[in-house]
């Protein structure tokens, strides 16, 4: 798998927060931790931190902690991770786009 750069990579966006995350930054640029998790209720800080230090370790997120007291830390997109998103739009138009034909092609699986 590590020789493989569609698996490497993609295999970083079929968690269930990562490309949300990705999107919220994109919406609204430096967005501090907090903010995010509220944003996401249904996520858990341990999660979201967990998440945001892949995405940054990847290169797609940027972490800026300002020395204040109390230390204020914001993330943005990265270069790397502005040039995917019109990716991911277009990902996102093709499931708003095929979304109904997806559940029902799941609802007649559950009825065989």
């Amino acid at each position: 798998m590590d020789n493989c750069p569609i698996r490497n990579v993609v295999s970083r966006f079929s968690g269930k927060w990562a490309l949300l995350i990705l999107c919220l930054l994109s919406e609204n640029g430096k967005t501090r931790f907090s903010t995010i998790g509220k944003a996401l209720p249904d996520i858990s800080p341990k999660v979201l931190s967990t998440t945001l230090k892949g995405l940054e370790a990847d290169g797609l997120v940027n972490r800026k902690i300002y020395p204040e007291i109390p230390p204020r830390v914001e993330y943005s997109l990265s270069a790397t991770g502005l040039s995917l998103m019109p990716i991911v739009g277009s990902l996102i138009s093709w499931a708003s786009e095929n979304y109904d034909n997806i559940v029902s092609a799941r609802a007649n699986k559950k009825q065989l």
